[in-house]
């Protein structure tokens, strides 16, 4: 077990929300020319690959109680999704839009923090959270009347986040961030080869697959290793500190999607939305400065 370290898990958490948005910016770059299914299983396939060498050589173990296995299961599956509905969402969606959309995800999960762990969140919280919510349906209702339906996409990206991060919160003090992630990595590579198995006969999702060239491959490879770096500082953090005092760091991912978003693809939010990434930003940004003055309290 370890003991909470709040200023040391939201630093980790900041590394995560820096290189999350560039892990998406890259899926974005290859949503058009790699299969999502074949961009899944090179995405947690690098992370078993990267992963498991450290636990070999660093005398790190693979145990765990059948409880946790059955957590990482749980974990495993909610991380695919999640991460395949936001590279989805990427084909039709700006950067900055799709992950502002995502920013629902705070919210819940400072209502699961409350509900769920136990956790201590005031009603001015709450009042913020509202107030953030009511910010990302800005940024939902442009982008829904353009794209339809796949505006919707992020929104699934945030519930299943929120209990993915629930998830973690669970088994982070109990198991090795390095190895749970090594675990994961691997649990989620042999699943999407079962479903690409699957598919393949029912012929019910796309299945081709590309030889990349070497600028694809090179992108492949980013991919993995950044997202793989994302989830584990993201993992650590959890191990560090609660769930309702990180969520609201998440929002810094919004301002450097935008950035990114700016010099790769030349987006930027419209009007509408710029407001409810404004409103989003503020309304976190009240949440972190209460968490603080409940600390020194």
């Amino acid at each position: 077990m370890t003991v909470d370290r709040p200023v040391l898990g939201i630093l980790l958490m900041l590394g995560f929300c820096v290189l999350a948005p560039v892990g998406d910016s890259i899926a974005k770059l290859l949503g058009g020319t790699v299969p999502l299914l074949q961009l899944l299983i090179v995405r947690f396939g690098l992370q078993a690959v990267l992963l498991l060498p450290l636990i070999l050589l660093g005398g790190r173990s693979f145990r765990m109680s059948r409880r946790v296995v059955w957590l990482t299961v749980a974990r495993t599956v909610l991380h695919i999704v999640g991460v395949g509905a936001m590279f989805l969402s990427l084909q039709f969606l700006p950067l900055a839009d799709a992950v502002a959309i995502a920013f629902v995800m705070p919210f819940i999960m400072l209502l699961l923090g409350r509900f769920v762990l136990h956790e201590e969140v005031g009603s001015r919280r709450l009042a913020a959270c509202a107030v953030g919510f009511l910010g990302t349906l800005l940024v939902v209702q442009p982008s829904f009347s353009e794209v339809g339906a796949p505006a919707l996409l992020p929104l699934l990206v945030a519930v299943d986040f929120a209990l993915f991060m629930l998830v973690t919160r669970q088994i982070a003090k109990q198991v090795d961030p390095v190895s749970l992630q090594a675990v994961s990595g691997g649990m989620a590579t042999i699943i999407l080869l079962l479903v690409y198995c699957l598919t393949a006969i029912t012929g019910v999702l796309e299945t081709r697959l590309i030889a990349p060239d070497l600028s694809t491959g090179a992108l492949l490879v980013a991919i993995g290793v950044v997202g793989t770096m994302a989830h584990l500082l993201m993992t650590w953090s959890l191990r560090f500190a609660p769930s309702a005092t990180l969520a609201p760091m998440q929002y810094l991912e919004i301002p450097v999607a935008t950035i990114i978003g700016y010099l790769v693809f030349a987006d930027l939010p419209n009007g509408l939305a710029a407001l409810g990434i404004v409103i989003t930003i503020c309304a976190g940004l009240y949440v972190v400065f209460r968490e603080h003055a409940i600390a020194r309290r």
